[in-house]
């Protein structure tokens, strides 16, 4: 199986992550829409304490989303200047492996566990 181009992995993670982020937003507006026909008393509303859970997961999942693409918008920069794939604190270069896995990846895996 050939190996995609950096260009075309980051593009096709862009889109995946795009659609997630499409998909979040509605679901959180749905959320949002589904709470005005609640009672805003979380109190003695059983509903209320998981429709807010819900919320709140749903807009953390948006965030991380959102930080995703920006990281390969990044990335796809590091392309454009010749940088990607190259560690960021070693210099060495980053394992195809790695790459394929996570796109927008900075750290070699050895510079990465190094921070744990």
């Amino acid at each position: 199986m050939a190996r995609k181009s950096p260009e075309k992995l980051l593009a096709d993670h862009r889109t995946e992550v795009q659609h997630r982020i499409e998909s979040l937003q509605r679901h959180l507006t749905s959320i949002v829409e589904s709470a005005t026909w609640t009672t805003n008393d979380d109190e003695h509303d059983p509903e209320g304490v998981t429709i807010a859970y819900e919320r709140a997961q749903t807009q953390g999942l948006l965030t991380d989303a959102k930080a995703e693409l920006e990281a390969l918008d990044e990335a796809a920069r590091r392309v454009e200047d010749g940088t990607y794939g190259q560690c960021q604190r070693c210099g060495k270069r980053i394992t195809k492996e790695r790459l394929e896995a996570l796109p927008a990846a900075k750290l070699c895996i050895r510079c990465t566990s190094a921070r744990r």
